[in-house]
């Protein structure tokens, strides 16, 4: 078992065997004699689990459970209750506790309580994880080319240790995707993945999304809030884009990365969580440090291992490989059936340079996927830069037209490709699209698009 846990009885012996016994199942354990107590230390502490005697001197049990609900307090209560008092723990029950025991306690029905207990607060981690995952969804394969085939090798040594890992690249090239190799091939791999693109957010919301807020810490915290890495506890927080992030914010997760502990925005209770930290990054650190935009001692706090990935510009080979797995993907969604790439089109794949790196590919290959009239994706169905094609509805090359011109002209382009396939069928069009039907009614007349088009 993983967690932390405040016992709190007044009765010594009780205690020491108790906590002899928690701490021999793995939980980390702080003591309280008294109810006034134990409300100071949870003030000052988070805790997974509360071992609460009912019968004490002074603040009783229930009085604490109350003052520990109107704290907020997010820990599960099990209750200790003398022989025979049932109506007293029904009592606690419906005070907000989760379980309750006989005293003396028997250890083996201890530990099952506990257990349920933990195990449930993590699976309601992961699910919260998972409800705030912002994640752009790639293939799992990223490459079988000789630079990415080196790359993964060291990824999974890497992955082995519990050591900080910055992953460098230029945008698009698959960082994140890497990053959950990583977790995937690690001890924490039944742990939540958490993700956090730290340049989508002012610095402010970064800052309470990452080690989150207590109620009233701002305009709009409305209740507390669990951050990133205290729901990636027990697995991984992905932090992309970390070169974006403010000199302050870096100074917080600096301690973080050295203490393990850290407070809510608003909070004053020192928390701890056990997640790995993964950092990404398209700019170059080392300059941020000279230009003092980013903090040396963070740099070298996150650098303990370093991983690259190389442009897909760089590695041409892995094209193939990786538009046949977003052409299955995006078939799928799009509920078609099995679809292929000519071996005319794969070669234009292959030519073109991928500025936009892996991101680019899927895009295009999501476009292709929808707008193909066939099971074949032919040349003359990928975007003129890419096909080299010339005349017809094509989109100008720089300097040919202004920046308006040519998002016209691609608009045009598009829509006019959705409305051939569903044969004028502006409904099935919209569908395909991904617009409102009287959206695109507005601009087939906007763009001018002939009648037998629309």
């Amino acid at each position: 078992m993983k967690g932390r846990v405040l016992l709190v009885d007044d009765d010594g012996a009780l205690r020491l065997a108790v906590k002899d016994r928690l701490e021999h199942w793995g939980l980390e354990v702080d003591e309280a004699i008294d109810g006034q107590a134990a409300l100071a230390t949870a003030q000052r502490k988070e805790f997974d689990l509360i071992l609460l005697d009912l019968a004490m001197p002074g603040m009783g049990g229930m009085e604490v459970l109350r003052r520990l609900e109107q704290d907020g307090c997010s820990a599960d209560v099990i209750v200790l209750t003398a022989h025979g008092s049932i109506e007293t723990a029904v009592e606690a029950l419906r005070n907000g506790a989760s379980d309750f025991l006989q005293k003396p306690a028997d250890f083996e029905l201890l530990r099952a309580r506990a257990e349920r207990v933990l195990d449930g607060r993590r699976k309601t981690r992961l699910v919260q994880a998972l409800s705030d995952r912002v994640q752009d969804e790639a293939p799992t394969v990223i490459g079988d080319s000789a630079a990415m085939t080196s790359l993964l090798e060291t990824a999974q040594r890497a992955a082995a240790s519990n050591a900080t890992i910055l992953i460098t690249g230029e945008s698009g090239t698959g960082k994140q995707v890497l990053a959950e190799f990583v977790h995937a091939n690690s001890a924490r791999r039944d742990g939540p993945f958490v993700y956090l693109n730290c340049v989508a957010l002012s610095d402010d919301l970064v800052e309470s999304t990452l080690f989150g807020h207590e109620k009233g810490a701002f305009t709009g915290a409305v209740a507390r809030k669990q951050g990133r890495i205290e729901l990636a506890a027990g697995g991984t927080a992905f932090l992309d884009e970390i070169g974006d992030t403010s000199v302050r914010l870096q100074t917080k997760l600096l301690h973080f990365l050295e203490s393990g502990e850290y407070e809510r925005v608003g909070g004053t209770r020192t928390l701890a969580t056990d997640c790995r930290i993964v950092a990404a990054t398209n700019r170059d650190l080392p300059k941020a440090i000279e230009e003092e935009k980013f903090r040396a001692d963070l740099y070298y706090r996150l650098h303990v291992i370093q991983l690259e990935v190389p442009p897909l510009r760089e590695r041409p080979e892995d094209v193939p490989l990786l538009a046949r797995a977003f052409v299955d993907r995006f078939a799928k969604d799009q509920k078609r059936g099995a679809m292929t790439v000519a071996d005319g089109a794969m070669q234009k794949l292959r030519a073109w340079r991928w500025p936009g790196n892996v991101r680019e590919l899927k895009n295009v290959i999501e476009r292709m996927v929808v707008l193909a009239p066939g099971d074949v994706i032919e040349a003359d169905g990928l975007p003129p830069e890419i096909s080299g094609r010339k005349g017809g509805a094509t989109v100008p090359v720089l300097g040919d037209a202004s920046y308006s011109d040519a998002v016209q002209a691609f608009k045009r382009s598009y829509i006019a490709q959705a409305l051939k396939r569903t044969n004028g069928n502006q409904t099935q069009a919209a569908e395909l699209l991904g617009m409102q039907r009287s959206f695109l009614n507005r601009l087939v007349k906007e763009l001018g698009l002939r009648d037998e088009e629309a």
